[in-house]
């Protein structure tokens, strides 16, 4: 069983004029499809891997053979991070600007307002050096937390949830934005898609607590 490219659940322009359509096109279709066609060389060489969900793969990469799990955790990570990337954005819509529910609440109470979660996922996204992402996660013990990741790692290989990444790699915003990433990542919080990330911290909290039991 191959790993697959998702089909992109909105125009390439969506986004647009926050993420443009070119951007949204070359990272879609070459870069992400490039992490999906280089998973499937690598896990080519050992089938019984090919049979393995990609959370899977990144939550086990000890698991791996030493002579793919690099290429497994780069383009695993790549695949799977831009898999959530995608589906974790909207075009611009006032109605879903904002987490709620279980999320808002849990925001609430773990940095004391939106604002604060913001800010500190932006510094997130600023402060990483070279190229990865920035993430609000649930950690080990179903709270939140926002890190950094370099290059493609991803929180899951570290027993976290990834809830949501911001992409800071320059090909997600050079051609718009050239060397201002902040400018990218402030204009990023225009298109998240709050009811989905929202339903994200849900059901991952769900499965922590069916864990735990």
């Amino acid at each position: 069983m191959s790993h697959e490219l998702g089909k992109l659940p909105y125009s390439y322009d969506a986004l647009e004029p926050y993420i443009d359509a070119q951007t949204m096109e070359l990272h879609y279709t070459k870069h992400h499809q490039g992490y999906v066609n280089n998973l499937n060389n690598a896990l080519s060489k050992n089938p019984e891997l090919s049979k393995w969900k990609i959370e899977d793969l990144l939550s086990h990469l000890d698991r791996v053979p030493e002579s793919i799990r690099s290429a497994v955790r780069n383009n695993g990570g790549g695949h799977y991070n831009h898999s959530i990337f995608w589906s974790t954005l909207a075009p611009a819509n006032s109605s879903n600007n904002a987490p709620s529910g279980n999320l808002c609440d849990a925001i609430d109470s773990q940095f004391g307002s939106f604002s604060n979660c913001k800010d500190q996922l932006c510094s997130a996204a600023l402060s990483r050096f070279g190229s990865g992402w920035a993430w609000l996660a649930l950690n080990k013990v179903n709270r939140l937390e926002i890190l950094s990741t370099a290059n493609q790692d991803n929180p899951i290989s570290d027993g976290m949830c990834p809830i949501f990444g911001i992409d800071v790699w320059e090909h997600a915003y050079y051609l718009k934005y050239q060397n201002r990433r902040a400018d990218y990542v402030n204009a990023i919080f225009n298109v998240l898609n709050w009811k989905e990330i929202s339903e994200r911290y849900s059901n991952a909290c769900v499965l922590a607590s069916a864990l735990r039991h």
